[in-house]
């Protein structure tokens, strides 16, 4: 398993590919927290991914700003423009519930059952874009190959607990789309470890997953982010417990690294290997 601080990277000089088969170990400490092999317990490295402005590179001079400007009024940018939803959760890597990342997904919804975002590290101008997520219906989840489920994670906690928000909404309207993603499922793969300090996106993606149960998510990096974007998780849970329900339990196949293997539990994440061309 790869430790906090590692990239699990190794350059090759030929082509590569993404092998999502690697199993790592997980385990859960005498208290019943997510641990990595060294046994650190949920402690978030998040307070390092707010504001953008560490990104390397010179600052645009005229030239650039005007070809900007020129083409932003030329072009159409129509996939952009359907973007519609501004959600904030967090995500932790699917082998290392130790490192946790406060995202902001902007989605665009295809239909009412599959919709896709893309991820940034905060909700400023400067933000950085970390990562993607495709969101799909429980309906869609539960037609997946068994092998291709492992990749997928469930809402539902995330919404119930009142982690996942939607910044602006007023609450009536944040309810009524709460009750729509619920029962939804997410793939996740973060390209910028942002959570370490990385000026720009090194290694390989990694596959991410959502928090399932209390006293998983770092209370700092939650407090953090509620004073933030003026939101209460607390108080939205507590309505929450009245006005969202999931309409069944969490689907079969979903939130790999809950179950043991062997007695331990296993994580699956993904890794770099140079093959012939």
């Amino acid at each position: 398993m790869a430790k906090p601080g590692d990239t699990g990277y190794t350059s090759a000089t030929g082509p590569t590919k993404v092998a999502s088969n690697t199993e790592v170990d997980y385990a859960v400490n005498e208290k019943g927290e997510a641990v990595n092999r060294s046994g650190l317990a949920a402690v978030s490295l998040g307070e390092k991914q707010v504001g953008s402005d560490a990104v390397p590179g010179k600052d645009p001079g005229i030239k650039s700003t005007i070809l900007e400007a020129g083409t932003s009024l030329l072009q159409k940018f129509a996939p952009t423009k359907k973007i519609s939803q501004h959600v904030c959760a967090f995500h932790f890597y699917a082998h290392d519930m130790t490192r946790q990342v406060e995202a902001h997904h902007y989605c665009s919804c295809a239909n009412d059952e599959f919709r896709q975002c893309v991820i940034y590290d905060t909700d400023q101008p400067n933000a950085r874009l970390i990562g993607i997520e495709y969101i799909i219906s429980r309906r869609l989840f539960e037609g997946l190959p068994a092998d291709e489920k492992k990749f997928w994670h469930s809402h539902q906690y995330e919404v119930i607990s009142g982690q996942l928000v939607a910044p602006g909404v007023p609450t009536m309207a944040e309810t009524l789309e709460m009750q729509r993603l619920v029962d939804t499922y997410g793939k996740t793969f973060h390209t910028w470890q942002v959570d370490r300090g990385d000026q720009l996106p090194l290694g390989p993606p990694h596959l991410m997953m959502a928090f399932t149960a209390d006293g998983q998510l770092n209370p700092a990096l939650l407090e953090a982010r509620d004073k933030r974007l003026g939101v209460n998780t607390a108080e939205l849970r507590e309505k929450r417990k009245s006005t969202i329900k999931p309409t069944d339990n969490i689907a079969a196949g979903a939130n790999h690294w809950e179950q043991l293997v062997g007695g331990k539990r296993k994580a699956w994440q993904t890794k770099m290997e140079q093959v012939d061309s």
